[in-house]
């Protein structure tokens, strides 16, 4: 008989043995009876022997000889098993399809047994510090932008670039760290990839100029990037069926703290100017990088907890390391009773040799799998074959529909909101036509002004702010400048003659075709001057924003209880086509309130489709590439991020009609898509 034949045969039937013979349940608990029975028994298991021996077993249990009725061409032998070569390839993937499928019932048996308790709630809670990390780095994006665009005397062409290159980041890193993870393991790209972000995010507080600032927070973005494929693909290799669901959608609510967590830091942090300090005129600490460490901080604690977690012991069995994974189990399986109070109960695979036969390592490739592709690229064209790669298309588009209008409108509100306000601020300036003022001391701050045709003879200007300011066809005669900043301010062809600037940040920039005749400028100020002193638009972004995140917290209780209950698409397609309905509602918002008011309801009605998109791709993908699946629908997810606040960013004070259109139309259209997902709420990991 041939030997891969016959080695099929005996771990075919070695296999059904243990599985039925074996591991069989009783009074509720799975019984190894191969380690019940007497100290002096052995297994060919656990104790050497020859091929001699194997072959006599063989014929022992009427294994018919190799030369035992030879088949003639093109046929099999009566009771002979099939080789792999007479088999087409769809029959091939048909029974490693079947054999994952049971091997997947195993291990949900296993996972049940170890039970749900205090190791799932002490993951739970070191993962969302992870996930809480993700959404603290995209709300860091927009709410540091301004600041640091402005602190660092950006150009209107380099504006911009922040928001769109840190997504860009976190696209790139989603595919490669979510590839990573089915190569390596879960936790320990978990780790890397925290860390680079962590570091990066830290040292970028500490760096003056601007593309370094943008370098540090793009590779901190590709760090981060990793959080979701795997966070996700790790707590769901732990939980059994029954509690993957509801689990799964409350470790989401750790993205809506994070970004409640930033909003709050943002708004008690950044407006403090005074919070800073400076080493001379080269270095410069503001308040808004404060606000980037303290953003740091739930990254570095997800870096420390995640340092006393095990591997995910269903990656461990995938790569064929049963002693590994029976150890996590065990582990897994003990601090469970320890926690109910039955520390006595004993985990009843006793033994890792037992997993060999219970769950077998991963098939390898099926014949003409050859390629010289690298692991990860490999792994990721899997994701496009059968039976998945119809899966996969659809859930790319619904990500894709989803963050297209999410982070689009996102974009939209907040520029919405501040457009209505300098609408409302331009509609209370004051204008001053062919004033003449003469020997006056200006020692406060001049707001929201016009000056037309003035003239300034022998006026002093000292310790003292013009914000939104705008001189326009003025003249300054001998007139004195001394410790002047300057907001939104400028002088449009505007004469200087015989005027003296000290300790000013009035230069070429805000010398708009105007004429300095006689006059001279010492020690000006370096760098960009920034204030938020009575900003009440910079504390009311960030209210807006705190108030926007704040409002997701009932939709992902509601999501939560019944995702399980309702099912996973039923949430997915009713969640997108009832936000994208939402968005109609815009049209009537004219007002600040009523702008936060479609806020609010857009992002609780939002919410439960993220968090049954993520169970879904989650459960969709089998273990060999979840994460390499759930990285490439983030990265699709990121992509859409950039191109919504590409296109929103650019039609915000043009129209109303593409924004609301474009949103409803990809949010209705994707939730269609997400119906036509297969149902898994009864599917085991496979």
């Amino acid at each position: 008989m041939p030997v891969d034949l016959y080695c099929s045969y005996i771990y075919e039937h070695n296999r059904t043995h243990l599985t039925h013979g074996i591991y069989t349940q009783q009074d509720g608990l799975y019984a190894d009876n191969a380690t019940n029975e007497e100290d002096g028994a052995s297994s060919d298991a656990t104790e050497g022997h020859d091929d001699e021996d194997e072959i006599y077993e063989g014929e022992y249990q009427g294994v018919p000889a190799y030369n035992d009725g030879k088949p003639r061409d093109g046929q099999v032998a009566l009771g002979q098993p099939v080789s792999d070569s007479l088999k087409s390839r769809k029959e091939l993937e048909n029974e490693r399809q079947a054999d994952e499928e049971e091997l997947a019932q195993q291990y949900e048996l296993i996972m049940q047994e170890c039970g749900h308790g205090r190791f799932q709630w002490q993951l739970f809670f070191v993962l969302g510090l992870a996930l809480m990390s993700d959404g603290v780095e995209v709300f860091v994006v927009g709410f540091v932008l301004p600041s640091a665009e402005t602190d660092m005397c950006v150009p209107n062409s380099g504006a911009g670039w922040l928001g769109s290159i840190v997504y860009l980041g976190m696209m790139f890193g989603a595919f490669f760290w979510g590839g990573l993870s089915d190569k390596v393991g879960r936790r320990q790209c978990l780790l890397i990839s925290m860390s680079v972000n962590g570091f990066f995010a830290f040292l970028s507080s500490f760096v003056q100029g601007y593309s370094m600032f943008l370098f540090c927070r793009m590779v901190s973005g590709f760090g981060i990037g990793g959080a979701v494929p795997i966070v996700f693909s790790y707590f769901a290799e732990v939980l059994a069926r029954e509690k993957r669901g509801e689990h799964l959608s409350w470790l989401c609510m750790f993205w809506m703290i994070g970004g409640i967590y930033a909003s709050a830091m943002a708004w008690a942090i950044i407006p403090h100017y005074g919070w800073s300090f400076s080493m001379g005129s080269a270095y410069q600490f503001h308040s808004w990088r404060v606000f980037v460490v303290v953003c740091a901080l739930p990254c570095v604690s997800a870096v420390v907890a995640l340092t006393f977690m095990p591997e995910s012991p269903r990656f461990y069995l995938e790569m064929g390391k049963h002693d590994e994974a029976w150890m996590v189990l065990k582990h897994i399986h003990d601090t469970n009773m320890r926690a109910r109070g039955e520390p006595e109960r004993v985990f009843t695979v006793s033994t890792p040799w037992a997993l060999h036969f219970i769950i077998p390592a991963a098939a390898e490739p099926l014949a003409g799998d050859r390629s010289v592709s690298p692991p990860i690229w490999l792994t990721f064209m899997k994701c496009f074959n059968h039976p998945v790669k119809e899966n996969t298309m659809k859930l790319a588009a619904v990500w894709f529909t989803l963050s297209f209008g999410y982070y689009g409108l996102s974009v939209w509100f907040p520029d919405v909101i501040k457009h209505l306000q300098a609408d409302e601020y331009a509609s209370r300036v004051k204008i001053h036509n062919n004033e003449r003022i003469e020997d006056f001391t200006f020692n406060f701050t001049l707001e929201n002004q016009i000056h037309r045709n003035g003239v300034f003879v022998n006026d002093r200007f000292i310790s003292m702010k013009f914000k939104a300011v705008t001189f326009i066809d003025s003249s300054f005669l001998n007139c004195y400048f001394e410790d002047v900043s300057s907001v939104g301010s400028f002088f449009r062809n505007c004469t200087f003659v015989d005027s003296f600037f000290y300790n000013t940040d009035i230069d070429d920039t805000k010398l708009t075709n105007s004429r300095v005749i006689n006059s001279s400028f010492h020690h000006n100020k370096t760098g960009c001057q920034m204030t938020f002193d009575d900003d009440y638009s910079a504390y009311w972004v960030y209210f807006v924003n705190f108030l926007g995140t704040l409002a997701v917290l009932p939709g992902n209780i509601v999501s939560a209880l019944l995702m399980d209950k309702i099912g996973r698409l039923s949430m997915l397609g009713g969640s997108m086509v009832l936000s994208g309905i939402s968005c109609f509602f815009l049209w009537f918002g004219t007002s600040e309130s009523m702008m936060i008011f479609m806020l609010c309801l857009y992002n609780g009605l939002s919410i439960s489709a993220w968090n049954s998109l993520d169970v879904v791709t989650t459960e969709l993908y089998p273990t060999d590439r979840r994460g390499t699946g759930f990285g490439f629908c983030n990265a699709m997810c990121k992509l859409a991020a950039v191109l919504g606040n590409l296109i929103f960013g650019s039609l915000v004070g043009i129209t109303k009609a593409i924004p609301i259109l474009l949103a409803s139309s990809v949010l209705v259209g994707g939730g269609l898509v997400g119906l036509r997902l297969p149902d898994t709420r009864a599917n085991v990991l496979m």
